[in-house]
């Protein structure tokens, strides 16, 4: 039968659509050579996208393996970045200061605090610092990675609870106004739950904040988890280990919780929010849903979506001209919000 007339008949009825199996192109327009290897890579090569650890033990003996793999590249990073990385205490909770040498004048008196992606189950230890050192670099600010508990060792809330230690820490020695707050997947969520109880605890607001690709909502929910998958190269699917991550994260809680999944939360408050994604992000709809709902609330937010790239591709490679772009593009947003 003619794949025309096959898919017309398929979806003559209101309902699912069905679609045909395909092959996807690697974009070849308004994309650099170096974003065109990372879309044909093969899936996750840096993490095992369909692991299924059975204890949390098992978890942890992956996550030491693979953050012992990684921190050498970190380190590099790091140094080939020029940058100065100092390991403190915030409120108790382990960090890291990342300085670049060369900070704008109205940038010396600002602070951005970085929650680190990875599932809520990766990159604890140096390897938290990969998207901090990034944005001290492109963006040109001190940078706090923040390494929050991990699911394996402290499940939900613990990771909130370090986030806000931290934040109160901070409030002793920062005026709030000039401090942003900045994470990637996880860490994105993890941004806008904080958000959430800092609002509830009636504490000062960030100026300003940027969760990219957000895990928003830990529920198989929105569009992208299915026009996605298999598409976007790194989390492939959420039946892979990103379910087992999200229940291993809310620790028998409800996946719905809003400081579990936040686009659950009251989104009035927020501070101006700039996003970001790529059109094969499986998160693309956690990121369009955050949006639409921050405008719904009358937040002051901006969306910047990539083309071609896959869950949280413009934090891996400091010389992908799309993560310069992004980080800048970021940059210039706190700049409208933060006092120097």
């Amino acid at each position: 039968m003619d794949l025309k007339k096959k898919q017309t008949d398929a979806n003559l009825k209101p309902g699912n659509r069905t679609v045909p199996g395909r092959t996807i192109p690697v974009p070849h327009k308004d994309i650099s050579e170096r974003a065109k290897e990372m879309i044909a890579a093969p899936y996750n090569v840096f993490i095992n996208w369909n692991l299924n650890p059975p204890t949390k033990e098992d978890w942890r003996k992956i996550v030491t393996k693979v953050s012992e793999s990684s921190a050498p590249a970190v380190n590099k990073l790091i140094k080939d970045l020029g940058l100065k990385v100092e390991q403190l205490q915030i409120g108790g909770v382990k960090c890291y200061r990342l300085t670049p040498g060369s900070i704008p004048e109205n940038h010396r008196k600002q602070l951005v605090i970085v929650a680190h992606g990875g599932g809520y189950v990766y990159a604890p230890g140096i390897g938290s610092v990969r998207e901090a050192a990034m944005f001290a670099a492109f963006g040109g600010y001190t940078t706090i990675s923040v390494d929050y508990s991990l699911s394996s060792e402290t499940p939900f809330p613990g990771a909130i609870e370090d986030m806000i230690d931290v934040w109160q820490t901070i409030l002793t020695e920062y005026d709030p106004r000039s401090i942003a707050m900045t994470g990637t997947s996880a860490g994105g969520g993890l941004i806008m739950a904080t958000i959430l109880k800092i609002k509830e605890l009636g504490l000062a607001m960030p100026a300003a904040i940027a969760p990219s690709s957000p895990w928003a909502d830990l529920t198989e929910t929105g569009d992208s988890y299915k026009t996605n998958e298999w598409l976007d190269n790194i989390l492939v699917s959420y039946s892979g280990y990103l379910g087992l991550a999200a229940k291993l994260y809310a620790n028998g809680n409800d996946l719905s919780h809003p400081l579990l999944s936040p686009i659950n939360g009251d989104f009035e408050g927020f501070p101006p929010t700039i996003l970001t994604s790529g059109t094969r992000d499986l998160f693309l709809s956690n990121t369009v849903r955050s949006h639409r709902k921050l405008r719904r609330a009358s937040v002051p937010a901006q969306l910047q979506i990539y083309e071609g790239i896959s869950h949280s591709q413009l934090s891996f490679d400091p010389d992908l001209p799309e993560t310069r772009e992004a980080y800048r593009e970021i940059a210039a947003f706190f700049d409208q919000y933060l006092i120097s």
